[in-house]
C-alpha cells in the first residue's frame, strides 16, 4: 500500500518536526522565564508527538498505534492552545505566544493526521 504523504514527507517525519518545534518552543520559553515550569507545557505537548514519530518509523508493525497517540497529543495541543481566545485583548506576551504555537502547530498537525487516517481508510476500503 502506499504511503500518505503531505508536502512529499510522511506523516512520521511530520511528527518529528511538528513534536520538534513544540519541544524546543517550550524549553526555549521556559529558559526565557526560569519563573514556572508551566511554560514547558508545549515540551510536554511536542515530545511524545516527537517520540511517537520515532517509533513509528522504527516499528512500522506498530505505525498505527503509535499515530493514533501522537494525534491525541497534537489535539491536546491544540485545545490547549485554544486559551488564546480570551488573551486577545493583550498583554502579548510570551505566553500568548506560546498559546498561539500549540494552536497553530497543534491544529495544523491533527489536521493532517486526521487527512492520512481517512485516506488511510479509503485504500483500505478500495482493496
Amino acid at each position: 500500500m502506499e504511503e500518505f504523504q503531505c508536502c512529499n514527507l510522511s506523516v512520521p517525519k511530520i511528527s518529528k518536526i511538528a513534536g520538534g518545534i513544540l519541544t524546543a518552543w517550550g524549553v526555549v520559553a521556559y529558559l526565557l522565564t526560569m519563573t514556572s515550569i508551566t511554560a514547558m507545557i508545549p515540551a510536554f505537548m511536542g515530545a511524545p508527538i516527537l517520540l511517537m514519530g520515532f517509533l513509528a518509523e522504527k516499528n512500522p508493525e506498530k505505525r498505527k498505534l503509535f499515530m493514533h497517540i501522537s494525534v491525541t497529543f497534537g489535539l491536546l495541543a491544540a485545545l490547549g492552545g485554544l486559551r488564546i481566545l480570551t488573551m486577545l485583548s493583550g498583554p502579548y506576551d510570551l505566553a500568548f505566544a506560546s498559546h498561539a504555537v500549540l494552536l497553530l502547530v497543534g491544529g495544523v498537525y491533527t489536521f493532517i493526521c486526521v487527512k492520512s487516517f481517512i485516506w488511510i481508510r479509503k485504500q483500505q476500503d478500495a482493496e
